[in-house]
């Protein structure tokens, strides 16, 4: 029968499982877990006895303390057990000494040890060791340090992570894994997960890219440092990096294209759906120093004879970001700017109102070729989110972003140092 019993890896690892005869059948090498019910559960144990390395089954074993040592048990006869195929971790083998996230304080941690928990049901890994105890305890250090600190008052410090607030990410080359690789990194915010991003090692970050809808991985690549981007770029097949840009911004793909190679950004381009090469293209063209290239192609416009119910659920259809709607472009039918209006007002008025009744005629708006430098001074002395941009016949063509400007402000106050 088991006993409930708190232990850790470090604590197990090399000693010996006896069977029910009180025979040593070999000494433990590993601890194999799959995923059960949302759990790592022990499922097998990996033993040598002498020159051979075998598995067993874990069901029937269980971990005894005998003396403030551990050792392992059998209280049925052994059962041998077949490599596990996927869905599982061995945990010295593909845990211990890797990088692990921890999701609740957004960072990459080494896993030190492994703490375990043996109930009824079976034994699980409970909490990742990553303080210094931990890795102390691994060297036989721990007990004898912790008196010692403790005679001047101290003590050493300890980290523990539950293993619900983790994600495994440093796998090796073995390729075994838990179940829902990554799951949890799905639920970080891209800017948090982005930081996490830039702190692994090429392999890594193509896994974890590799794992991700295009929609989450391309919310993310957008929030990289430029060489981070250009990095897990560099890394993934061309028609992944292809279908990355194709999901983001063309302002923000035009600006990462910008930094590489011009036959690495034409391989990409080409494999870019015609529109969207069409569109990145297009910013391509403009100068650093001219608002076309700090202008943004994701905007909304419509007719003044657009009543606001139609508008209304043309913005329910389309679910645009909030930065697209600061204010709403009024065109004729050549595109060309005439108004603007308030989304407030577009709120506030009556279903059956017309946008020519409640536009603003005396639009601000800057031209494609203009300098970047006068965006500054338009937005603070009007009080604006967003500008539209124009090009020299009036024709809509982009809108500038404040969040952008303040972007551009601070990366040339960066290089400027």
């Amino acid at each position: 029968m088991y006993s409930e019993t708190i232990f850790y890896l470090s604590r197990v690892l090399g000693k010996k499982l006896y069977n029910s005869a009180g025979d040593v059948v070999g000494t433990l090498r590993d601890i194999v877990v799959a995923n059960v019910g949302g759990k790592p559960q022990v499922v097998a144990f990996l033993l040598r006895n002498g020159m051979r390395e075998f598995l067993t089954d874990a069901e029937g074993i269980s971990v005894v303390e005998v003396k403030g040592q551990f050792i392992l048990r059998s209280r049925d006869k052994i059962k041998y057990a077949k490599e596990p195929q996927g869905g599982v971790l061995y945990l010295r083998k593909n845990v211990l000494d890797r990088q692990i996230v921890d999701i609740n304080g957004v960072k990459m941690v080494r896993v030190n040890d492994l703490r375990m928990a043996q109930m009824s049901t079976g034994i699980y890994v409970v909490a990742v060791d990553v303080g210094i105890e931990g890795l102390l305890r691994r060297i036989g250090l721990a007990k004898p340090l912790k008196k010692l600190v403790g005679v001047f008052g101290g003590s050493l410090p300890n980290k523990l992570i539950l293993w619900d607030d983790v994600e495994t990410v440093d796998i090796g080359q073995s390729g075994i894994r838990l179940a829902k690789t990554y799951s949890k990194l799905e639920t970080l915010h891209v800017s948090d997960l982005a930081d996490i991003i830039e702190d692994m090692d090429a392999a890594m970050q193509k896994e974890v890219f590799a794992s991700l809808n295009d929609e989450k991985a391309a919310d993310v690549l957008e929030e990289l440092e430029s060489d981070a981007q250009q990095k897990v770029l560099g890394n993934l097949p061309v028609d992944k990096a292809a279908d990355l840009l194709e999901k983001m911004p063309a302002d923000e793909a035009a600006d990462i294209l910008e930094e590489m190679s011009e036959d690495k950004a034409e391989k990409l381009l080409s494999e870019m759906e015609r529109g969207a090469s069409d569109e990145v293209r297009k910013l391509l063209e403009y100068e650093d120093d001219e608002i076309g290239a700090l202008m943004t192609t994701d905007f909304l416009s419509y007719g003044e004879e657009m009543s606001i119910d139609q508008v209304l659920a043309d913005l329910r259809r389309q679910k645009p970001e909030a930065s697209e709607i600061y204010s709403l472009n009024v065109v004729d039918e050549g595109e060309h700017l005439i108004a603007s209006v308030a989304l407030r007002d577009v709120v506030v008025a009556e279903p059956a109102t017309k946008l020519s009744e409640i536009m603003d005629s005396k639009v601000i708006c800057v031209r494609d070729t203009d300098d970047v430098s006068t965006i500054t001074e338009i937005i603070s002395k009007y009080n604006l989110l967003a500008v539209p941009v124009v090009d020299e016949n009036m024709v809509l063509v982009g809108m500038v972003i404040i969040d952008d400007v303040v972007y551009t402000l601070l990366r040339s106050r960066k290089h400027s140092f």
